[in-house]
């Protein structure tokens, strides 16, 4: 069994480290500005230049297929690559990239879908979520009826990550209230000119996400995302395929953390002395070290059964639960030790606080995941006691 990585793998790494700690940490305190003053993280112009940049160094499409101009460097590497993102709070992205479920489409969808979004040109969003079937995804309401060649959509939706951005959603709607999600649910690529509406959510971290409303949204048959009445299992790739990238983004922004909290440790001075001397500040960074390893290599354990085309749900419920509570853990702890400073705006610690306890809420709440677990258990979907299987 070998865990090292392979020197491609440690240039690619290193390469992206470098990148962002050259390109990308230098604009945090520019992103902190503009959020205190009521403003985008950054401006999009600023965002598209550190893209273009990427791009030349090779770092588009991380994970798109290579005969659409990706670098598909498949799961491991992505939740790698995802870990060293996470060691800054600058909303960038690599760009390249399309929701995986928009492969699923016909020629057609994928000339006026996929290629304009992985160019670039087009947003999407990604809409199941209703106010009331969060993490319920099988209790979705919004409709869809048949009216000659086109279907009418209403309901609404919401928490929707890009919904005030994109200009077209993939949307599921119940086509067969019989079937319901056994059959009865569909996905629907409907452009925003064809009448949605979006309205953005206020929430207490820097995830901006939205609220769509379908009134008698018309969308053509040709519009259909794969087969009519198999869209929940479309849903359920969506949501699956990428639940690893979660706790991969928390572990870079634990090991960021812990690192500021060991450097303040060693200069704060209380009662004559450095408080890094202090036991009780010693056992905080030592369980935070210790919580982060676990979570990377329960991570990389889940991406890895990805790349190996092994079923890899029940490892992901796993590492996003683990490591979404992990990161909320570590930092608490690091703000406990920065003390007041931590608690002010001046440095980042209260915003990671902030924007990381939504981890533990979005693409299924720690109380999904433990029922996941706990289910496969009882069930023998999964069993105890076995490595590589």
């Amino acid at each position: 069994m070998d865990f090292s990585l392979s020197p491609e793998e440690l240039q690619i790494r290193d390469t992206i480290r470098a990148f962002v700690e050259r390109e990308v940490m230098p604009l945090e305190p520019e992103v902190l500005r503009s959020e205190r003053a009521g403003g985008p993280g950054l401006d999009p112009e600023v965002l598209n230049d550190l893209r273009l940049k990427a791009k030349k160094m090779g770092f588009w499409g991380i994970n798109t297929p290579e005969e659409y101009g990706g670098a598909a460097l498949g799961p491991v590497m992505s939740a790698i690559i995802a870990m060293e993102m996470g060691r800054t709070f600058v909303p960038f992205s690599f760009g390249g990239s399309a929701d995986n479920i928009l492969y699923a489409g016909t020629e057609e969808q994928k000339r006026r879908y996929l290629i304009p979004t992985i160019e670039g040109e087009r947003r999407s969003c990604f809409a199941i979520t209703e106010p009331g079937a969060g993490s319920d995804a099988r209790n979705i309401r919004t409709r869809a009826v048949k009216d000659g060649g086109d279907w009418v959509i209403n309901g609404e939706k919401t928490f929707i990550t890009g919904g005030s951005e994109a200009d077209f959603v993939m949307v599921f709607a119940v086509t067969d209230p019989d079937k319901g999600a056994n059959g009865g649910v569909t996905c629907f690529l409907a452009d925003r000119d064809m009448g949605w509406k979006s309205e953005p959510i206020p929430t207490m971290g820097q995830w901006g996400p939205a609220s769509l409303v379908f009134e008698d949204v018309r969308v053509p048959e040709e519009n259909i995302l794969g087969e009519l009445g198999k869209g929940f299992e479309l849903a359920m790739q969506w949501i699956g395929q990428g639940r690893y990238m979660i706790p991969a983004r928390a572990v870079g922004s634990a090991e960021r953390m812990l690192q500021m909290a060991i450097d303040y440790a060693g200069i704060r001075v209380s009662m004559g002395k450095p408080i890094a001397e202090y036991q009780a500040i010693q056992w905080m960074i030592a369980d935070s070290q210790v919580e982060i390893e676990a979570a990377k290599w329960l991570t990389l354990h889940a991406a890895w059964r990805v790349q190996q085309g092994m079923d890899a749900r029940h490892a992901s419920s796993i590492a996003k639960l683990n490591g979404a509570v992990m990161a909320n853990q570590v930092v608490d702890r690091v703000l406990q030790i920065h003390g007041g400073m931590g608690y002010t705006k001046e440095l980042p610690i209260e915003r990671w606080y902030r924007e990381l306890r939504l981890l533990r809420i979005f693409e299924g709440t720690d109380e999904i995941q433990r029922r996941t677990i706990a289910r496969n258990l009882l069930k023998g979907h999964a069993r105890l006691g076995t490595i590589g299987e």
